[in-house]
């Protein structure tokens, strides 16, 4: 067992609100400047460049796990997190066919795919800003069957948010955790969640500078989404320090 310190939400340059900066080797330049041992590659309804931070992070040995932040019919988002790029890759399949529209990168930005050289190897169509036809429930349902993690992104946040959008948090939504923003001290979110839902610190970040800036720091026996998760649970030692 030993210490995790991750950052489970950040964009990349596919994110046509992140900087075109956000490459998968500067991301993982960053890391390495932060000591960070985890990342969680979660760009909006897509995952063409988790493999590339992945091979990119891996050279300093840091671990980042492939993953999407989903936006649902409701227009909440959720972050799914796995161990295996295909995983993730599966769940782009489901969910990009149900995006309405094609991206205008004058208005919305830039949405760029690049490998681990930072080497541009071409652009996403689809309007990745945009909400998939698909329910909050069967994000949640589509993330458990390819056997990611689903956590509710920036719960806190009045937009995207579970309560900015619904008002509450549903009770059979079977969720694994909530994301609380940088906003956010632990404190606070427990005073406003309640003691007993798993919380995360992430920092949503879109611009290099934000990489770190929120974090959460894991016990566990590995840098894995499945350990995570045993974290998360409280499952024998694992647990989230801070």
């Amino acid at each position: 067992m030993k210490t995790f310190r991750a950052d489970l939400h950040v964009h990349t340059c596919l994110s046509p609100c992140a900087d075109i900066l956000m490459s998968p080797r500067r991301i993982a330049d960053a890391a390495k400047s932060l000591s960070l041992d985890l990342l969680g590659v979660c760009d909006h309804n897509a995952a063409d460049n988790a493999g590339a931070v992945a091979e990119a992070a891996a050279r300093f040995g840091i671990r980042a796990l492939p993953g999407m932040e989903v936006t649902s019919r409701e227009e909440v988002h959720v972050l799914a997190l796995f161990d295996e790029i295909e995983s993730a890759l599966r769940l782009q399949e489901l969910v990009q066919p149900v995006l309405a529209g094609e991206n205008q990168p004058e208005i919305f930005g830039l949405q760029v795919v690049a490998d681990a050289e930072d080497e541009v190897l071409g652009f996403c169509p689809k309007l990745l800003a945009g909400a998939a036809s698909l329910s909050l429930a069967e994000v949640v349902e589509a993330i458990h069957d390819l056997g990611g993690l689903a956590v509710a992104a920036h719960a806190d946040r009045e937009g995207f948010g579970l309560l900015g959008h619904l008002g509450f948090i549903p009770e059979d939504l079977p969720l694994d955790a909530l994301e609380i923003s940088p906003r956010l001290s632990r404190a606070e979110g427990r005073r406003l969640f309640g003691p007993k839902r798993p919380l995360v610190a992430s920092s949503d970040a879109h611009f290099l500078g934000d990489i770190g800036r929120s974090s959460t720091t894991f016990w566990l026996e590995a840098g894995t989404a499945a350990e995570i998760g045993l974290a998360f649970r409280g499952f024998g030692e694992r647990r989230i320090l801070e």
